[in-house]
């Protein structure tokens, strides 16, 4: 009776050892909801890579987080040091940090005032410089970075190097990567560590034949843990099957059936992130034309749903309740039995299961 991810394990490990040999260096992301498989699952996986490092071929010293308050449930499952992407300010949980985690946390700064100020709380920080790319989010430009180095001076201090954030849906990195990497050499930084985020294997062996006196590691998150989506199958729990004729009413809001068919009652709503869909960033012309389209059908209230029976995506009978949604399935169609699972098309970063199954 739940919203279920179950993982293939044998598939889903030997992508991730594939991942993890495939880009030396990697740092392993584990942020908001873990992709779906909890921030505590990747953590205890990250460790798992990192002593599996004989089959990999590269050390696994560094795990990334979201934010300052999920270093707690990755501290006490992985057991090398955390790099929190989040850049640092001087306020929040930044400030309060467990002692005995505190030495293991790098932090990211994006801006010169910040260095000083984490410097002054805590001269032994560990740390890295977040670069300003075109995304325009985080990070310090190329006088930044110089003002970085001048008040670093020679030595290397808690610096492990400098990161680099990239957007998505760009033809190609590299230009970008390459002005940006000659600024960092142009600002006299003591490193030539790079991290790097949204690049391809063919740009970062790229970069590495560009640079080879730098060390490019590549924060990857999606591509590790959901790049292979055969091993991952989501399914619900059909609760309920009610029979209805044309202009039965049905659900909170007093519907009528359009047809003779079913109302299906399947586990899954918005609780768990189903029917709350977040903006993809698409502007092909299909994605508007799907974007109308979807807009017309709930003005007369019909709505896909991610839900398939026997492959067939069916519609939401109404918008999805809190943990439960209701599907309408036409006279003709096979109707499911209670207790059967279906398959459930779903955006795994803003979708929580109520269980996750590794088989």
């Amino acid at each position: 009776m739940s919203l279920t991810l179950t993982v293939d394990g044998d598939r889903w490990r030997s992508h991730l050892l594939a991942t993890a040999t495939k880009f030396p260096g990697i740092v392993p992301v584990a942020k908001g909801n873990g992709y779906g498989l909890t921030l505590g699952r990747l953590a205890r996986r990250a460790q798992w890579l990192a002593e599996h490092a004989d089959e990999t071929g590269a050390p696994l010293d560094l795990l990334a987080v979201g934010t300052y308050d999920e270093i707690p449930d990755a501290a006490s499952r992985y057991d090398g040091d955390l790099l929190v992407l989040t850049p640092w300010r001087p306020f929040g949980a930044a400030l309060d940090l467990d002692p005995r985690v505190a030495k293991r946390v790098v932090h990211t700064v994006s801006r010169p005032e910040d260095l000083t100020a984490l410097l002054a709380h805590d001269p032994s920080a560990q740390f890295v410089l977040e670069q300003l790319t075109s995304m325009l989010r985080h990070g310090m430009t190329r006088r930044g970075l110089a003002a970085a180095a001048e008040q670093l001076g020679p030595g290397r201090s808690g610096l492990r190097g400098v990161a680099l954030h990239l957007p998505l849906n760009t033809t190609s990195h590299l230009g970008e990567v390459n002005r940006l990497i000659n600024d960092v050499v142009a600002s006299g930084l003591p490193t030539r560590t790079v991290f790097v985020s949204h690049l391809t294997h063919a740009e970062i062996t790229t970069l590495a034949g560009s640079y080879p006196d730098f060390t490019v590691r590549p924060r990857i998150g999606t591509d590790l843990w959901l790049g292979d989506r055969g091993a991952l199958k989501v399914t619900a729990t059909v609760l309920d099957v009610h029979e209805v004729d044309r202009g039965d009413t049905f659900g909170y809001r007093g519907r009528s059936a359009p047809k003779h068919g079913h109302i299906v009652v399947v586990s899954g709503g918005t609780a768990h992130g189903i029917g709350l869909e977040a903006p993809t960033g698409d502007q092909s012309l299909k994605a508007r034309a799907a974007t109308l389209a979807r807009g017309g059908l709930d003005a007369v209230g019909f709505v896909r749903s991610p839900f398939s029976i026997d492959g067939k995506q069916r519609l939401f009978a109404e918008p999805p309740h809190m943990q439960a949604s209701m599907l309408f399935v036409p006279s003709g169609a096979r109707v499911p039995r209670v207790g059967e699972d279906i398959e459930v098309r779903v955006r795994f970063t803003a979708t929580d299961f109520d269980r996750v199954v590794v088989a």
